[in-house]
């Protein structure tokens, strides 16, 4: 197994009190309605998805996503050192390749991909 699956399990750890505290807060209908979120990870050697539930329960879980909202592709090098940097790095332009394939999905990943050092 590669670096990308155990990044992404943590960054669910991490990011999954945040959802639920945003989801109760004051704007949380808006945040619900951007839920659930799929975002499926590749690199060279790995795809895994990072998983958010309308509960705000988050997971990660390795392959392909079925129908993901948004997918992101960089090398393993790249992608996981920016996933374990989290907001207090971002990689190079051109690093990542991001496709959304959902409205919600695009709306989510420019609103959080500074948080997930994306």
């Amino acid at each position: 197994m590669g670096s990308l699956l155990p990044t992404l399990e943590k960054v669910a750890h991490d990011i999954e009190p945040r959802v639920r505290e945003q989801l109760g807060g004051f704007f949380g209908g808006m945040v619900a309605a951007y839920l659930p979120q799929t975002w499926e990870f590749r690199t060279e050697r790995e795809v895994a998805a990072l998983i958010v539930d309308r509960s705000g329960t988050v997971h990660a879980a390795g392959g392909a996503a079925a129908n993901p909202d948004v997918t992101v592709e960089a090398t393993e090098v790249q992608l996981t050192a920016a996933l374990a940097a989290g907001s207090r790095s971002r990689p190079p332009p051109g690093a990542l390749h991001v496709t959304a394939h959902t409205s919600k999905g695009r709306t989510a990943f420019d609103y959080l991909r500074g948080r997930l050092g994306l």
